[in-house]
């Protein structure tokens, strides 16, 4: 399959591309501005239609590369890893109370880990699996979706050793998607091994090795806005978890002015720095890409903080939120 040559964005300098996720839909707008702020990729809520967006935008990252998105249709029609992503949901959010870590999350980090892919790129960042001559961009980018999009479905086995049970659950799918693509044993056993350890580094146990894990790791940080949380919430999770991805508003992704990525997150309540500190922060400082990311926390400008909890009680051994 012919791969066309990588090329930066045509657009004129003093033009700004925006593409907006909110509630599912992608837009893309130009107008003058800051260079700087080129590009910008939003999360927030609400999140009933984020897949069609995640979706939207995967597709616009990847419209230049053949390769990787076959090996992306092939995923998102694939029976077993929607099966794995429906699991996973339930066992991660009805029995442990823990934020949505299905089809949603899948599709939301997918999303980010193209656009920070793509600023990496665009900011001279050389990829390993381009600079080890295993493969082109094309290639790092079929990687990366493959590995961020797989990365939690060990959480189907039990959220324990969950980042190698992914890895064995992700072998078949791996396989399946890849081969058609790369008919070269050789050359699909290297991107293979590339996309398993994305996968297996996600969580920092162990620590990333490559620029394409670390994108991996990152774009998982990136996923913590309240509607993420919400669920959780409503089932009766009353914790730190919860509560503090309730106070993110949204996280954008966009290009930095000193560094080739800007993360941004507004929170509307301060208690959403546990999400950032404890989630987001670590995945930029311990992996790669602690060198090419600008992280920045705000609150939001033009309202007050919110309350998010008015009462709980003590039921068993867990808070939980009283309605009554």
């Amino acid at each position: 399959m012919d791969t066309p040559k990588n090329s930066k964005p045509t657009k004129p300098d003093n033009e700004k591309l925006t593409l907006e996720v909110t509630g599912g839909k992608l837009s893309e707008v130009e107008k003058k501005g800051n260079p700087a702020e080129y590009r910008t990729l939003e999360f927030s809520t609400p999140r009933t239609k984020l897949i069609e967006g995640a979706d939207a935008a995967i597709r616009f990252d990847l419209q230049n590369y053949p390769k990787a998105m076959a090996a992306y249709h092939a995923l998102t029609s694939d029976a077993e890893a929607l099966a794995l992503w429906d699991v996973s949901n339930y066992i991660t959010m009805r029995k442990l109370g823990y934020n949505d870590h299905g089809r949603v999350h899948a599709w939301v980090t997918g999303a980010a880990s193209m656009a920070i892919l793509q600023l990496l790129l665009e900011g001279d960042v050389k990829l390993d699996v381009v600079e080890s001559g295993v493969g082109d961009v094309d290639d790092t980018f079929l990687v990366v979706i493959l590995g961020t999009m797989l990365h939690d479905i060990g959480n189907s086995v039990h959220r324990a050793a969950h980042e190698q049970y992914s890895v064995i659950l992700a072998m078949p799918i791996l396989n399946r998607i890849l081969e058609p693509i790369y008919p070269d044993l050789f050359k699909r056993t290297k991107i293979r091994a590339a996309a398993l350890h994305a996968i297996n580094c996600h969580d920092l146990n162990p620590l990333p090795l490559t620029l394409e894990a670390s994108v991996t790791a990152v774009a998982d940080g990136t996923d913590i806005t309240k509607g993420r949380g919400r669920k959780a919430f409503q089932l009766g999770s009353v914790d730190i978890h919860s509560i503090s991805a309730l106070a993110v508003d949204s996280v954008s992704i966009l290009r930095g002015r000193e560094k080739p990525v800007a993360i941004e997150v507004i929170m509307n309540n301060s208690g959403g720095i546990f999400q950032v500190e404890e989630i987001m922060a670590p995945k930029i400082i311990r992996s790669r890409l602690s060198k090419y990311v600008e992280l920045n926390v705000r609150t939001a400008e033009d309202k007050p903080e919110e309350r998010i909890v008015r009462r709980v009680r003590l039921e068993g051994g867990e808070f939980v939120n009283d309605l009554e």
